[in-house]
């Protein structure tokens, strides 16, 4: 079964449709009717029909159903002698002529057997230029979908004033895919679907097995790269018609979708939202540009651009960098419309226009970094003329899952160019065009030399599973989100995960506390932004604060947000603390009234508050957490505030990176190794002096 396209949700909302059929489809090669598939196409339309869409029909194919009805005609009315003669092209207005009625008396027949009416309309350019024309179509044509008549339509081509397709002409419409585009338009049709003789539209052409199939078009990207074949071998058109026409229809807000009239269920499959055939929206170019790629094919592109990448000078890298920085600013106004849009949908919270303003610092921080790449870490003398080097080396691919906050592909995506990784992105639904327009802006500076391929944008979650699976492409998943998403991610793939599944923060307030410094630390670790992971989940409190004379907590509202205060001199109300239940996303802590004595921390972030240099020693050394810290808020375990520019998110991992990754966290290490000829020969003719060159290196 064809997969479900995400980008295609708008389809379960359409109702009017017009569906227009080449000549290639209606007729056989030999140009006679095709049977089949006209009763294949007839019972899609009466099903729509009855399921209470509104269906308006062009048709082509009376031209070439009359040119072999008259063949015919004229072969039985000649003698021999008039056969032995050179003989003349048919006329072709009367081929049309004579085609239009057997053409629609098969529908009428065909609709006949299933119950349902069928109406018969022919145009001509000219009848547009007339407005009170165009207001009687409409008029007519809904008045018949009223009564569940299926109007048919078709050019008049018997009495058309125009000598040859695309000249001779007002310019209103050419042939029948751009009047089916243009009747989309003037009965505001919902979906037009043109249905061909292929798929769909190809790369190349399609009898090519190097040619793929463009499921989704994004003019901005194809339309100087694609060079069409022929045109149909019966009728005017072919695919350079139907794309023009469903260009034309698209670009004005009609959906179109190009796919083959030879399956008797293609229809169907459209409007189910199915990955068959071109879609062309007015707003693909929002949505990926490697929406034809699939799983496997967007990570080797990735790999393949992350090593071209890698090959660049290093101020090549950073030049990236200052470019992508400078598109932000130049684009706020677009950022700040696509994320309005977001928040309209998720009803949460927006940009400021003083982030994009310091996304685009971060950016320029990173490109001023020492160059991370290929920088010597240690070098050893293994023996006299053998010189061993360890080097710092990117990490390959990386796959990073993120929810909501469309920030973090800004951080993730300039952390992966300064590094020489390739990326993939899957950001969370809520900020689907936020994140469309940051991945475009993004990718529009990376060098053709490198391939926009370098950072992929993945729209869909049915995507994941697969991803997950290509341990031998993917080096990497950092997922960013819930512990949940983190937990979900580590079980189902064998690609090394850098997470913080269980990663609850604590602060722990010591009896040696300087209040005032605890209730400052405890707000700021809770209300500064509780949906973040380095907020304070849990409050420990020494034992010895709870007497009379020690401090007391409440949970009190400021402008409608519970804040925990500190208060000292008054009695603990323990009925006031016991009811707080654990809440990561939320403004609500637990106060566990014991002894902070275990030092087994959850390995994100925990803090002690205390004046003691002997317990917060303690502490720090024996708390094994990724970021561990005494009198500062968990509020500070972040990768800008921690001077590196950006992250790509917090791991608890053990692995090579823990706490907040930056640029250090996305680059391993690789040993160069420069010899004249040495061979270990079971190490009898090697004389080792693992001497230290670091410091010459």
């Amino acid at each position: 079964m064809d997969a479900i396209d995400p980008t295609r949700g708008f389809l379960k909302d359409v109702k009017r449709i017009v569906i227009k059929v080449g000549t290639a489809v209606v007729t056989r090669d030999d140009g006679r009717l095709a049977l089949g598939r006209l009763g294949a196409l007839c019972e899609q339309i009466q099903g729509l029909n009855s399921q209470g869409f509104e269906v308006i029909l062009v048709s082509s194919g009376a031209v070439g159903a009359g040119r072999q009805r008259l063949r015919y005609r004229k072969l039985i009315n000649s003698s021999f002698a008039d056969l032995q003669k050179p003989q003349a092209e048919l006329d072709g207005k009367a081929c049309a002529a004579v085609g239009q009625n057997g053409l629609m008396a098969l529908y009428d027949t065909l609709f006949s057997q299933l119950d349902v009416t069928s109406a018969q309309l022919l145009v001509t350019d000219n009848d547009f230029r007339s407005p009170e024309f165009r207001k009687q179509l409409t008029e007519t044509v809904d008045s018949l979908l009223s009564l569940k008549v299926i109007p048919v339509f078709n050019e008049n081509d018997s009495i058309s004033t125009r000598r040859a397709p695309y000249e001779d002409s007002s310019g209103i419409f050419w042939d029948n895919d751009s009047l089916a585009a243009l009747l989309a338009l003037e009965l505001k049709a919902d979906l037009l679907v043109l249905l061909s003789d292929v798929d769909g539209l190809y790369s190349g052409p399609p009898s090519d097995p190097q040619s793929k199939l463009i499921y989704t078009y994004i003019k901005e990207k194809l339309e100087n790269t694609i060079t069409f074949g022929d045109k149909s071998r019966l009728g005017r058109g072919g695919m350079t018609a139907k794309v023009k026409a469903a260009v034309y229809a698209s670009q004005a807000g009609i959906p179109v979708v190009i796919t083959s009239g030879f399956a008797g269920d293609n229809i169907i499959k459209v409007l189910r939202g199915q990955r068959i055939g071109t879609l062309f929206h007015r707003d693909a170019h929002t949505w990926i540009p490697s929406g034809e790629l699939n799983a496997r094919e967007m990570a080797v592109a990735a790999r393949e651009s992350s090593r071209l990448l890698q090959a660049m000078p290093a101020e090549e890298r950073s030049k990236i960098l200052l470019g992508i920085a400078d598109a932000l600013e130049a684009n706020e106004k677009t950022i700040l419309h696509e994320n309005e849009a977001d928040v309209v949908t998720a009803q949460d919270a927006g940009y400021e226009s003083s982030l994009v303003s310091r996304l685009a610092k971060a950016i320029r921080v990173l490109a001023k970094m020492e160059e991370p790449i290929g920088q010597v870490l240690r070098r050893t003398e293994l023996s006299d003329g053998f010189i061993l080097e360890k080097m710092s080396s990117p990490l390959g691919v990386l796959l990073v899952i993120f929810e909501s906050r469309p920030e973090a592909l800004v951080q993730i995506a300039s952390l992966a160019i300064r590094t020489g990784n390739g990326l993939l992105l899957k950001g969370g639904k809520e900020a689907k065009r936020s994140n469309a327009i940051l991945h475009k802006i993004i990718t529009s500076c990376i060098p053709e030399t490198v391939g926009q391929g370098l950072i992929g944008l993945v729209t869909s979650r049915e995507e994941i599973p697969e991803l997950l699976k290509l341990d031998d492409v993917i080096d990497l998943v950092i997922p960013r989100g819930s512990n949940e998403l983190v937990s979900q991610i580590k079980s189902a793939t064998q690609i090394p995960v850098l997470g913080h599944a269980d990663g609850i923060c604590h602060v722990y307030v010591d009896k040696s506390a300087d209040m005032e410094k605890a209730k400052n630390i405890v707000l700021d670790a809770k209300t500064d932004y509780p949906a973040a992971c380095n907020a304070m989940e849990t409050l420990l409190v020494h034992e010895e604060l709870l007497e009379n004379d020690g401090v007391s907590v409440y949970m009190v509202v400021q402008g409608q947000v519970p804040c925990l205060i500190f208060h000292q001199h008054h009695h603990f109300i323990t009925s006031t603390v016991h009811c707080l239940a654990l809440s990561k996303l939320s403004m609500m802590c637990m106060l566990p009234l014991i002894i902070y004595t275990s030092m087994e921390g959850i390995a994100h972030t925990d803090c002690i508050v205390t004046e003691d240099p002997e317990a917060a020693d303690i502490f720090l050394r024996q708390v094994d957490s990724a970021a561990v810290f005494h009198n500062a808020s968990t509020r500070f375990s972040d990768g800008f505030r921690f001077g590196l520019g950006a992250e790509v998110g917090i791991s608890t991992s053990r692995i090579h990176a823990r706490g907040p990754v930056g640029v250090e966290g996305l680059l391993t290490t690789r040993w160069i190794a420069r010899g004249n000829g040495q061979v270990v020969d079971d190490d009898k003719g090697v004389v080792y002096t693992h001497k230290d060159l670091t410091q010459q290196a």
